[in-house]
C-alpha cells in the first residue's frame, strides 16, 4: 500500500478540489481538524476504507469516526435522538463525536464500525475540513492520521513524518488547535461517556440535564480511542514524577525546574493539552525515557491524563 509520494496540498480552492478528487476516487486523504489530523477516506467505500486501516496498521476491531459538515447530515446515517439534537445544538460544530445506532439504508461501509450496529459521528469545526467536507458532500471515516498506537499528528508534517507515501495527500491547515481527540459520548443506550475530551463531562452533564455513565476502557471496545495502549511514543514513559531520574528528559507543568520542554509554565490545561502530542514528539526524538508531571485531574485535564495513562501503558 505504499505510493510514490504524497502530495501536501495547500487550504484553497484548488487544494480542496484536489482532495475532494482524491476522496471520489477512493484514495486516503489526510485533513486537518480542531482535535488533531485526521485519516479521511469515503465512509461508503470498503476498499477506501479498508485502506486507512493498512495505512495505520490500524487492527479492524477498532471503529472509526465519521465526519459530516453540516449536523443536520447526521441523521441520513444514524438515528436521530432528542438527547443527540441537544448535544449537538451545544456542540456541534466541535470536537464531539456521538455514537448513535445506524439507520437503515445507511450506506456506511462495515468496516467503518467494526461490525457494530452504532456508528461514531461528528461535525468539525475546523474552516479547512468543513469546506473539505463541503464540498465533497459525503460522509468521511477518519481516525488520526499516523501509525496505529503512535503519537497523534498536530500538524501536517506529523503526518509525513509517520504516513508518507501511504497516503495520497495532505491538506494543510495549520496547527491544530485543540490537541485532543475528540469526546466520545454514547447515546445508543443510557447516555455514556466513552472517551474524554476537550468538551468535559460537567459540560455534557449540563447540556443533557443528566448525568453520564462512564465506560473509557470496556472489556469489549465500543468505541475509537479505548485502547489500553495507544498515544505511545517510542521512549519511555512515566508519569506523576516530581523528581525525574538524571537520564530522564522532563515534561513539566507548571512552575517547575529544569524541564526539558514544559506543556503550560502557567499551569494552563488548554494550552498543555494543545502542546500535548507536539512535545512528547520532540522528546521522543531526542532520549529514551521521558519523565511528565503531574496534571491536574480536572476539566480538560482528565484527557490529557486519559492519553498519558494509554501512551505509558505496557505495549
Amino acid at each position: 500500500m505504499t505510493l510514490s509520494s504524497t502530495l501536501l496540498l495547500s487550504a484553497d480552492a484548488a487544494g480542496i478540489a484536489e482532495a475532494v478528487a482524491l476522496l471520489r476516487a477512493g484514495e486516503r486523504v489526510a485533513l486537518p481538524t480542531e482535535t488533531v489530523y485526521g485519516l479521511g477516506a469515503d465512509a461508503r467505500n470498503g476498499a477506501a476504507v479498508a485502506g486507512i486501516y493498512a495505512a495505520k496498521g490500524r487492527p479492524s476491531f477498532n471503529p472509526l469516526i465519521v465526519h459530516v459538515a453540516r449536523p443536520t447530515d447526521a441523521a441520513r446515517y444514524v438515528e436521530w435522538s432528542d438527547m443527540a439534537a441537544r448535544l449537538a445544538a451545544a456542540f456541534w460544530p466541535g470536537p464531539l463525536t456521538l455514537v448513535l445506532p445506524l439507520r437503515d439504508g445507511h450506506g456506511i461501509a462495515s468496516l467503518v464500525t467494526a461490525g457494530l450496529d452504532t456508528l461514531a459521528i461528528r461535525c468539525p469545526a475546523h474552516p479547512v475540513a468543513q469546506a473539505l467536507l463541503e464540498a465533497f458532500d459525503g460522509p468521511v471515516a477518519a481516525p488520526s492520521a499516523n501509525p496505529s498506537g503512535k503519537i497523534s499528528p498536530t500538524t501536517a508534517n506529523h503526518v509525513l513524518q509517520g504516513l508518507e507515501g501511504r497516503v495520497a495527500a495532505v491538506l494543510e491547515g495549520g496547527a491544530a488547535e485543540i490537541g485532543l481527540e475528540s469526546t466520545i459520548v454514547g447515546l445508543a443506550d443510557t447516555p455514556t461517556l466513552l472517551r474524554h475530551g476537550s468538551i468535559t463531562r460537567e459540560m455534557l452533564e449540563a447540556a443533557l440535564g443528566t448525568p453520564l455513565t462512564e465506560a473509557t476502557t470496556p472489556a469489549a471496545i465500543t468505541a475509537p480511542g479505548q485502547l489500553a495502549s495507544h498515544y505511545a511514543p517510542d521512549a519511555v514513559l512515566r508519569l506523576n514524577v516530581t523528581d525525574p531520574a538524571g537520564d530522564e528528559a522532563l515534561l513539566g507543568f507548571g512552575p517547575v525546574e529544569n524541564a526539558a520542554l514544559n506543556l503550560s509554565p502557567a499551569g494552563d490545561l488548554r494550552e498543555a493539552a494543545a502542546n500535548l502530542f507536539a512535545m512528547l514528539r520532540t522528546l521522543d526524538a531526542q532520549t529514551s525515557k521521558i519523565a511528565v508531571s503531574p496534571i491536574p485531574a480536572r476539566g480538560i485535564g482528565l484527557a490529557i491524563n486519559d492519553r498519558l495513562s494509554r501512551a505509558a501503558a505496557p505495549r
